[in-house]
């Protein structure tokens, strides 16, 4: 049954007394987008050097794991806006690093690995050398040549996978890609777990299979991880923008990301950022800005595109904004509330102004999401 949560019990809704609701200028936004990333960057004069993760036990990955990826997903995005030649140089030295493969090979399903994909495709689209997609070609079609559908059993794996496929089969003209797509979305929102791991009723998601019901918060309610339900918002986005309009399917992204947008405007906290648990703002409250910036692309973009109603999520997407840019951004360009990898509203605690997460990387490449939407938008 569906439990009610008292607005006042919340104390989460948006609100005129949070942050600033005016839209920054552009050259404003560009400069704590690139000084963010010049932060990072300056720290990583070679993008093909393993990452280390900064918690013990130190452990070492190749710079190609999918926190990686995530940022190369925001650098092109700054790119985009502010076509730098430093940044396409600094991706493409870090895509050649790995001989423009996937981590764990051509044939791996895990859809983390399929991330770096996304960046190979945009820098092919720039330059189209065919070793820069004759990895990620032949890993894809052997997804679509292969009949099992149940690989995305978390939903951080459909922003990974999702926008991969829908990109592909753009390049490739070919709606066999949308299709599996499509199919192996199915699968998570409606039969991983007990029913599917995206409620019909609150319009959130659940993480995976531990989460779902009869799993509830401290205060009783279902948990919905922030960043989790932000990598969903922000993959339905992206493939929003990436397929035809004629595209089949898209009628059912697009009633879920705005299902999504509602329920996401309806637990913003008052100060522009959102928790970690989006429906109990008191186990582990404060502000994240991982999910907050996925969060701010993902209303941005719909502005932008015509896909949601301005007059209704404008101030969302701009409080969102510049609660990061003002709360999280230091001077020196290191972002602060970022939540560590996890799966669930305790990892990573406490989540602090200047804690540093066990990757610094994909806060990063999420910010940089944001920045480019809000950098977009219209100024009245």
């Amino acid at each position: 049954m569906k439990r009610i949560i008292p607005i006042l019990t919340l104390g989460i809704l948006l609100i005129t007394n949070g942050f600033s609701q005016d839209l920054p200028e552009r050259e404003s936004v560009l400069k704590d987008m690139r000084k963010a990333n010049n932060y990072f960057m300056n720290k990583r004069s070679d993008p093909g050097e393993e990452v280390i993760r900064g918690r013990k036990p130190r452990k070492k990955f190749q710079s190609h794991i999918w926190t990686r990826s995530v940022y190369y997903d925001g650098l092109m995005a700054l790119y985009d806006i502010s076509p730098e030649e430093r940044y396409y140089e600094y991706t493409v030295q870090w895509a050649s690093s790995h001989n423009w493969g996937l981590r764990g090979g051509n044939n791996t399903r895990n859809a983390d690995n399929q991330c770096a994909g996304k960046t190979y495709i945009d820098l092919y689209r720039m330059d189209p050398e065919p070793k820069r997609i004759r990895k990620l070609k032949a890993n894809m079609k052997m997804m679509i040549n292969t009949p099992q559908n149940d690989d995305w059993d978390w939903i951080d794996a459909i922003y990974m996978g999702m926008p991969v496929l829908s990109k592909m089969g753009k390049l490739e003209n070919d709606c066999r890609y949308y299709e599996k797509m499509y199919d192996i979305y199915m699968y998570t929102k409606n039969k991983h777990g007990d029913n599917g791991l995206y409620n019909p009723v609150d319009h959130l998601w659940w993480r995976d299979k531990d989460f779902d019901p009869p799993y509830t918060e401290p205060n009783g309610e279902d948990c919905y991880w922030s960043r989790g339900n932000g990598w969903v918002f922000a993959a339905l986005a992206q493939v929003l923008d990436i397929i035809p309009e004629d595209t089949p399917h898209r009628g059912e992204y697009l009633q879920t990301y705005r299902e999504m947008a509602e329920a996401i405007k309806k637990v913003q906290r008052e100060d522009g950022f959102w928790n970690v648990s989006l429906h109990d703002p008191d186990h582990y409250g404060g502000k994240e800005t991982t999910g907050t910036a996925l969060f701010t692309y993902g209303l941005a973009w719909g502005i932008n595109n015509g896909v949601l109603d301005s007059d209704k999520y404008r101030s969302t997407a701009i409080q969102g904004w510049n609660a990061m840019s003002k709360e999280a951004l230091h001077d020196n360009g290191f972002l602060g509330y970022v939540q560590s990898t996890g799966k669930q509203p305790s990892a990573g605690q406490p989540v602090k102004y200047d804690t540093k997460p066990d990757f610094e990387d994909y806060g990063l490449g999420c910010f940089l999401l944001a920045g480019s939407e809000i950098y977009k938008m219209e100024r009245k």
